[in-house]
């Protein structure tokens, strides 16, 4: 692994600033990892937990190798949601400061005509969901021909049938010598496979955990499911709580947020029919604490970043391990300053299958109750 300091050291001026900006002591273990073998124009697959650094794992060493100078695109990011593209862009423009490179994010269902506008800048780095970029690709208005470096971030869902035929077509558009970075969550066999045929020789890097992350509380309340918004009010009401709170579809994110605001409680929305300005109002607010509570479909689950997120809470069951590690992840992460709290509100029915993800990823889940207001560890004589 590389030492911090020699590695920062190794970088351009401006992200040397920006590091002693950003006032990090130590580079991740995915970081320290990556880094080097990006440098050395490798071909990566990392897997790495939640909120352990990812994105700057690829963004120092790509930012590090842009020529200013050349007003082609030299590093395309691809991302499968819009939250996430908008994230990375946001972190691009922070570590870039002073540095002249420029950025641009491509989304599918914004406008095109609009986003062609930004092509006219000449951005060097180039962040776009794969849908968009490959009709940007198709018609010719996005030059891949100086492309130097593609980065999918989390790759397995990239890989997945809905987008691997992009990607793959987008990769073709590139020359041969291009270097190709997939960075992951989660890591599994059949993405890993795909990946490599892909790639010349890739480092395969696999981080279990990072020990700089707050540890993370998991925690599940068994009630029957007209209980949930009750239960959801008790915890609103609790003492600086910021909880996220994931859903199903966009039509229970509408109904809860309705009944909550009945019951006195103000809730953020956040799902995929909203406008772009109603979804950026609602994080907004719940970052700068107007909001207790913001309630999310799973297009909020990658991408999200907000440290001061104290609770996760699962108001439908993830549908499989992955959702919940994935949903799970937006707390307790790096910069966080408290440990994060990940509730369950399952029925008894969904208990054992709560049982199964906690046995797969060796979690240790605890049954709890809400107790004047309060959660506390489930016994026989504190049922609510």
């Amino acid at each position: 692994m590389a030492n911090t300091e020699t590695l920062i050291e190794t970088l351009q001026p401006f992200l040397q600033q920006a590091w002693k900006k950003a006032a990090f002591e130590h580079l991740t273990s995915v970081q320290k990892e990556a880094i080097p073998e990006i440098m050395c124009h490798r071909d990566v697959i990392a897997g790495s937990p939640t909120g352990s650094g990812k994105t700057l794992a690829y963004l120092l060493p790509v930012l590090n190798q842009i020529q200013p100078g050349n007003k082609n695109a030299q590093a395309v990011i691809l991302a499968p949601s819009k939250e996430l593209v908008m994230q990375i862009l946001a972190e691009i423009g922070k570590w870039a400061e002073g540095s002249g490179i420029q950025s641009a994010s491509f989304i599918g269902g914004a406008n095109l005509k609009r986003q062609l506008e930004k092509l006219k800048k000449h951005p060097q780095i180039i962040v776009g969901t794969p849908g968009r970029m490959l009709e940007l690709i198709r018609q010719k208005k996005l030059k891949m021909h100086e492309v130097k470096t593609i980065i999918l971030d989390e790759g397995d869902q990239l890989l997945q049938p809905e987008h691997s035929g992009a990607i793959a077509q987008i990769i073709k558009s590139t020359l041969q010598d291009r270097q190709l970075l997939l960075f992951s969550a989660t890591l599994h066999e059949s993405a890993v496979q795909k990946a490599k045929t892909m790639m010349k020789d890739p480092a395969l890097i696999q981080i279990k955990e990072e020990k700089a992350i707050k540890p993370v509380e998991h925690l599940y309340v068994v009630c029957e499911a007209r209980d949930k918004v009750e239960l959801v009010r008790k915890i609103a009401r609790m003492e600086k709580v910021r909880a996220l709170v994931f859903m199903k579809d966009r039509w229970d994110v509408s109904v809860v947020a309705e009944k909550l605001k009945f019951k006195g409680i103000a809730a953020g929305e956040l799902h995929s029919d909203l406008r772009k300005e109603e979804r950026e109002k609602a994080v907004r607010l719940f970052q700068n604490g107007k909001l207790q509570l913001l309630l999310a479909t799973d297009v909020a689950a990658r991408g999200l970043d907000i440290p001061t997120i104290t609770h996760v809470i699962h108001f439908n069951l993830a549908e499989n391990v992955s959702q919940y590690v994935h949903r799970s992840g937006r707390t307790g992460r790096l910069g966080s300053t408290t440990a994060g709290t990940v509730l369950s509100l399952v029925t008894p029915r969904e208990e054992s299958m709560l049982k199964k993800y906690a046995k797969e990823r060796n979690l240790n889940v605890k049954k709890s109750s809400i107790i004047r207001g309060e959660i506390v560890e489930y016994t026989t004589n504190n049922r609510d």
